[in-house]
């Protein structure tokens, strides 16, 4: 918080409001399709278009998504919500309303963690509470050209999910780890996509600032309409210093909504912040309450998958993984999947997680490749590293190795034996080997004989030269000194 040098008797005071679009196939109330990208106004039809008579028919796998966020959330799901009109006018609402949920949301008080090392967090970890995760509908797109605007109602009906927060963050720092935290979250769960470019995640910011150690609240500025991360750092960078000198030079602030102008990176004053009265709630007559039953709401808990920060944590825990590996499994599921099932086979954790991060990644990387298109199983894996940990193929061998298994498919042991690719771990084998080399290198012979051990990696090359890989090179090196040491 570089930027409060100087002014830390103020603190700045941060709630996010979240919109999410669901991954569905469907809008929110008709069967026209969830698609980016379509022409315009070709993804509409009276229901989304709001037509007098039309009526609407809620898209069930919306409302599933919506529990299963609030679950992940740890928020409470209420046994009975409803679905409210928001009213108000602007070319992009072809209805003139909004149909959302207002005092009887489908999830409420929940809270999540997430990793973060800075003021209001403890020990890495910050907690931040939810208060609601709401369903609504998205509205239409404008454009605006040189003398005409456009509408684009594409976008209309399709269903959105708005995750509030409490307004319990600290700095944009903190905000930018929460929504990156968020939406990888409702991503690894299939909730949404989180595509920012094609605008399926959208936030509003409110920031207030106020005195170190007062508990009420400052004027609630609410930034609108931030699509990118980086542009709610930034905003957030700009708009806390500035409520800070206008309140030191005793202007009084008052609670408005402002734009954030990334190309000259500061915010500009939009119109006086609405209250919820502004908007003349009432109940969607169209639409029955939601009442979730007992066995409904079993089957979405079963829908619940592990946390990524709780997967981390069980795979620094369970496998003995550094921080850096569990990370990458917490962010790569079926990478993380295909490791927890070699390491069931049989493997040793952390060899495996070599193989995986590095040699698998690459592999799948050169080859525009994911795991279900892999030939050989998590056992083979499992069966491949345990062949070079009991010194039966060398390291270089387990390489030529896992490329005939990634080809082909076949068992580590069937390639070994059929390719003779087993280790010589016979001493005399490799002491003619050793002589060999001796005899071949004299100048890292006569280095060693000085007292430069490191020449000694040169003989131990040739060894493994000489036999193809297959000299087991501890013995080698052994052999190779012993002979040196004799003279």
């Amino acid at each position: 918080m570089a930027y409060l040098k100087g002014a830390m008797e103020y603190e700045p005071v941060i709630g996010l409001e979240t919109h999410v679009q669901l991954k569905t196939r469907t809008k929110m109330w008709c069967g026209c399709a969830n698609v980016y990208g379509a022409p315009p106004n070709t993804q509409v039809c009276p229901v989304c278009l709001g037509f007098p008579g039309a009526l609407p028919v809620a898209n069930e796998e919306a409302l599933r998504l919506t529990v299963l966020t609030g679950l992940l959330l740890h928020c409470e799901i209420p046994r009975f919500a409803k679905f409210d009109r928001k009213n108000y006018f602007y070319p992009d609402s072809s209805k003139n309303y909004q149909v959302t949920q207002y005092d009887r949301p489908s999830t409420r008080e929940g809270w999540m963690e997430f990793e973060f090392d800075g003021e209001g967090a403890a020990d890495g970890i910050a907690r931040v509470r939810i208060t609601r995760a709401h369903l609504e509908e998205d509205v239409g797109k404008s454009t605006h050209f040189d003398r005409h605007s456009g509408v684009d109602f594409n976008r209309a009906g399709v269903p959105l999910l708005e995750i509030v927060s409490e307004p319990e963050l600290r700095s944009a720092e903190m905000t930018y780890a929460y929504l990156k935290t968020l939406t990888q979250l409702l991503a690894h769960a299939g909730v949404s996509d989180c595509d920012l470019e094609k605008g399926m995640v959208r936030c509003d910011v409110n920031v207030s600032v106020r005195p170190k150690g007062e508990t009420r609240l400052g004027a609630k500025i609410e930034i609108k309409n931030m699509n990118s991360f980086s542009g709610v750092r930034r905003a957030l960078e700009y708009e806390i210093p500035r409520q800070i000198a206008a309140l030191r030079r005793g202007e009084t602030l008052r609670q408005e909504t402002r734009r954030w102008d990334d190309d000259s990176g500061i915010t500009e004053p939009m119109r006086t912040k609405e209250d919820a009265h502004d908007y003349r709630y009432f109940p969607e007559p169209d639409l029955m309450p939601f009442a979730p039953t007992e066995s409904w709401l079993e089957e979405m808990r079963a829908r619940v998958p592990e946390l990524p920060l709780d997967r981390k944590r069980r795979f620094v825990r369970d496998y003995g993984l550094p921080e850096g590996d569990a990370e990458f499994f917490r962010h790569h599921v079926e990478l993380g999947n295909f490791f927890e099932q070699a390491v069931k086979a049989g493997g040793a954790s952390k060899p495996l997680a070599n193989w995986v991060i590095n040699t698998l990644v690459a592999s799948l990387s050169a080859q525009a490749k994911t795991v279900a298109d892999l030939r050989f199983t998590p056992g083979q894996l499992a069966e491949l590293t345990e062949l070079t940990a009991s010194g039966r193929i060398s390291s270089k061998i387990a390489q030529e190795v896992y490329t005939v298994m990634w080809d082909s498919g076949e068992a580590p042991n069937s390639i070994v034996a059929r390719l003779g690719l087993a280790q010589v771990s016979d001493a005399g084998a490799i002491e003619e080997l050793c002589r060999q080399a001796i005899a071949a290198l004299p100048g890292p012979v006569d280095d060693f004989r000085k007292g430069k051990v490191a020449a000694l990696n040169s003989l131990k090359g040739q060894v493994m030269k000489l036999s193809k890989g297959k000299a087991n090179p501890q013995l080698a090196g052994e052999l190779l000194e012993k002979l040196l040491r004799a003279g």
